[in-house]
């Protein structure tokens, strides 16, 4: 599956996490704009946790296919 023009890579979305987590500690937000914030950046940390599961469980799967193809060597 082709990915979207519009997907950020993981990397931007972790640096677009780290800039709201400075932007939230600042004092001067108003509540609604923390409340933006703090759900961008829930969102942001959902699928960057993703991303790393999806890349644990890939590196997993190719340590057993390199384990497997030892085995059989």
């Amino acid at each position: 599956m082709a990915k979207k023009k519009s997907d950020k890579s993981f990397e931007e979305k972790l640096s677009r996490l780290e800039e709201v987590a400075n932007l939230l500690e600042q004092e001067d937000l108003g509540l609604e704009e923390s409340i933006s914030l703090f759900e961008e950046g829930v969102k942001l940390s959902k699928e960057c946790l993703t991303a790393l599961q999806k890349a644990e469980l890939k590196i997993t799967e190719l340590k057993k296919q390199t384990a497997d193809f030892k085995d059989k060597s």
